[in-house]
């Protein structure tokens, strides 16, 4: 038996719209020097960010068996990609239940044996050659045109590493490793029965271009490795009103800004790197005002709140009213301004003219003193969405939370760019609800009601 090879699988895919023009990205990497072996990326037309995702996963997963084709069973894959969903459905652990991922799911367990590749969930921050890979794939079809690797810096951008960390020992009871590939490839066995809606069987002689296999080949020295230049295939499934798919309830956001403190009337940076206020008389009406009217509205199934005290305050006196436990996630709690907590706006322009001027101009600039950027905030924020909507999808959930983050979930559900922040107004305990389907579409319903604290 020859010895085993291993290589690392760095996957992502993007939509711009969700749906929206979409492409996707992979790159196989050399686990012991860090080095790129192959790269594949494409445009492939209007998608959501999933499908984009599994799309980067199949061609990843292609690539790796193209570059070994004599390997066999002794070629071991370590896939790596941000998207939480790809990773935990391949792996075994949540179940698969849209219909547009099952046959992109039993694809990507087809290429290679299921015991020859495991998964890993990665930060976005990890994964930027696939990420770049995959943003020069949209940034092609944006301009009418496809790909092409002779183009491509991700590589070049991307800052070198010294070796890819093999991946960790699994954790906890014997069995649990066994179990979850079982039920991976349970899943993926039923899935391939409904694979030939999207990925139909071809008749002899007729080539499968349903998911065309991305072309590979070595680079050359000092040059990105080949990737797909292949169009958009003729049968992609229209998006659109009339021809969406049942999705089934969606996991509903409603999203509930906390009541006022001391600090809010006065307009002061109030994060959570601060004193962590805790509500204000008019503030603890607020809240009373926003549970009564849950009480009396009758939807909301379930409650997670930011950990900071004004939002868990908040979410109390709803959860009192309506018999529910509140969950805490710290994904939700308000961005860290730093040296600017407890100032104004105008108290930080005196005194942080400049450090003030570039964090309105970039989302990757912190306040002064170590805060947080928008940037971090939106990823942060984004790993809490996707979480929430994985465990209680179809179902209300009430996230009582603060500016900064009901803000980044409104923009990124509507596809804004990160200026956007700064052109939407949030009152104390106002109402904003964002409904995520389960092909990862999201549909902005609500933003800034108050007509409950009338």
């Amino acid at each position: 038996m020859s010895a085993a090879r291993q290589v690392v699988v760095e996957a992502d895919g993007g939509s711009r719209g969700n749906p929206g023009p979409a492409g996707y990205g992979a790159v196989v990497i050399d686990p012991a020097t860090g080095e790129p072996l192959a790269e594949a990326a494409e445009y492939i037309g209007v998608a959501t960010n999933n499908v984009a995702e599994y799309r980067g996963l199949i061609a990843g997963l292609t690539a790796a068996k193209a570059l070994f084709p004599d390997a066999g069973d002794a070629l071991r894959v370590h896939v790596r990609m941000d998207s939480k969903l790809v990773v935990e459905q391949m792996s075994g652990r949540w179940k698969i239940k849209h219909p547009d991922m099952k046959p992109l799911a039993a694809r990507a367990a087809a290429v290679l044996p299921p015991s020859s590749v495991t998964y890993e969930w990665i930060p976005r921050a990890q994964n930027k050659h696939a990420d770049r890979l995959a943003n020069e794939a949209m940034d092609a079809g944006r301009d009418g045109r496809q790909w092409e690797a002779s183009a491509s810096t991700a590589a070049l951008d991307t800052p070198a590493r010294a070796t890819v960390s093999t991946p960790p020992p699994v954790q906890g009871p014997p069995g649990d490793q066994a179990a979850g590939a079982a039920k991976a490839r349970a899943a993926l066995a039923a899935a391939r029965g409904a694979a030939d809606t999207l990925f139909p069987v071809p008749e002899p002689g007729v080539p499968d271009t349903t998911v065309p296999a991305a072309p590979v080949s070595a680079p050359a020295p000092g040059q990105p490795a080949a990737g797909s230049s292949q169009q958009r295939p003729s049968g992609t499934p229209q998006v659109g009103w009339s021809s969406a798919p049942d999705l089934g309830a969606p996991a509903t956001l409603v999203l509930l800004r906390h009541g006022e403190t001391a600090l809010t009337p006065e307009k002061r940076f109030s994060g959570s790197g601060g004193t962590d206020p805790e509500l204000s008389a008019t503030g603890r009406g607020q809240a009373e005002r926003a549970a009564a009217y849950f009480a009396a509205l009758g939807t909301v199934q379930e409650i997670v709140s930011s950990p900071l005290r004004r939002c868990r305050e908040t979410a109390s006196a709803v959860a009192g009213r309506l018999g529910l436990d509140v969950r805490i996630d710290e994904g939700l709690r308000e961005t860290d301004f730093g040296a600017w907590e407890g100032l104004t706006f105008g108290e930080v322009r005196e005194r942080y003219a400049d450090d003030l001027t570039a964090w309105l101009a970039s989302p990757d600039t912190a306040p002064t003193g170590g805060g947080e950027s928008f940037a971090e905030v939106a990823e942060r924020v984004a790993a809490a969405r996707d979480r929430i909507v994985a465990r209680y999808a179809g179902r209300t959930v009430l996230l009582v939370t603060h500016v900064t983050p009901i803000k980044t979930l409104v923009r990124l559900a509507l596809g804004a760019p990160p200026e956007a922040l700064f052109r939407m107004e949030l009152s104390a305990a106002s109402i904003s609800t964002v409904a995520y389907y389960a092909d990862g579409n999201a549909s902005v319903r609500l933003l800034n009601d108050t007509s409950h604290l009338r």
